[in-house]
């Protein structure tokens, strides 16, 4: 039973908060559970939403109140489980209770007790990484690679064919055609890459290589068949390649407990240097040769 103990309004507000919490990452582990087909991962899953709801039982005994969990926050982590798989969804949410961490020290000085609570928060992170196996990132080196060449090469080529043709029909076709076949060769590349190293998958990894590719190729050459300046549409593209290296940037670092913004102000300052210099030589040879479309 606990310990009676008097609550001002902003701890129990605080407790409220946790209690909240709790109940919500309860929900989404249990869902999580079953949806695994993997007997170790579901096991996993099953003990971390038990010891969140025990987690919530216990604030519960100090508010005597019933709560909802965050409906909101279930069904973006539903969501998030579809799309980016299953580890980043519970380390998105172990990375939600590091941050609440400093508001249980505070609270462990009104209840000792609850510093159990907070050390079986801290061992949920080496549970999640010792568990999940995710076909996703079994591959994400095959993604990273078609990602970060299409970026680098695509932004670079058409930043040169901009400035060289300054005709978006043009540019855009340009930019397809070269970008399509930049896919098939780097999927082509990665297959003989693997086959070379003993990999029975190499097929599979070609695969995300080549299709990571192809949309972003896609995703960055579509501004031009759209809008007819050509450097309104070179700064959507840019934009466009931002967005996506921060989208995936935040996806590693998740999965991998990575820094978010080392990772994106790397790959940001090479995509947008490489079409930088391509806009440089894009001018020259216009100059140079004299070209007029």
């Amino acid at each position: 039973m606990a310990k009676i103990v008097k609550l001002d309004s902003a701890t129990k507000d605080l407790i409220l908060e946790f209690q909240k919490n709790e109940m919500t990452e309860f929900v989404i582990y249990n869902y999580l559970a079953k949806k695994q087909k993997n007997v170790h991962n579901k096991k996993v899953l099953e003990r971390l939403a038990r010891e969140e709801k025990t987690h919530h039982d216990f604030w519960k005994k100090y508010t005597n109140q019933e709560v909802k969990p965050d409906n909101l926050k279930i069904v973006l982590h539903k969501f998030f489980s579809k799309i980016f798989g299953i580890l980043f969804t519970a380390r998105l949410m172990e990375r939600g209770e590091r941050k609440a961490q400093e508001n249980y020290e505070k609270i462990i000085k009104k209840i000792p007790e609850a510093k159990r609570i907070l050390d079986q928060e801290i061992t949920h992170e080496d549970a999640i990484a010792a568990m999940l196996k995710d076909q996703k990132l079994d591959y994400i080196g095959s993604i990273v690679l078609g990602l970060n060449d299409a970026l680098v090469e695509l932004t670079g080529a058409l930043a040169g064919l901009s400035f060289a043709l300054q005709n978006t029909t043009l540019v855009g076709l340009a930019g397809l055609i070269t970008g399509i076949a930049a896919a098939l060769s780097m999927a082509a590349s990665q297959y003989l890459s693997k086959k070379a190293e003993g990999d029975n998958k190499a097929g599979t990894a070609a695969l995300y290589t080549g299709i990571a590719y192809i949309l972003t190729v896609f995703l960055l050459v579509s501004p031009f068949f759209i809008f007819p300046n050509y450097k309104i549409d070179l700064a959507i593209t840019m934009g466009i390649a931002l967005v996506i290296i921060g989208s995936f940037t935040f996806f590693a670092a998740v999965v991998q407990n990575g820094s978010f913004f080392r990772k994106f102000a790397e790959m940001a300052l090479i995509s947008i240097g490489v079409a930088f210099i391509s806009f440089l030589i894009g001018i020259g040879l216009r100059i140079w040769l004299g070209i007029e479309v």
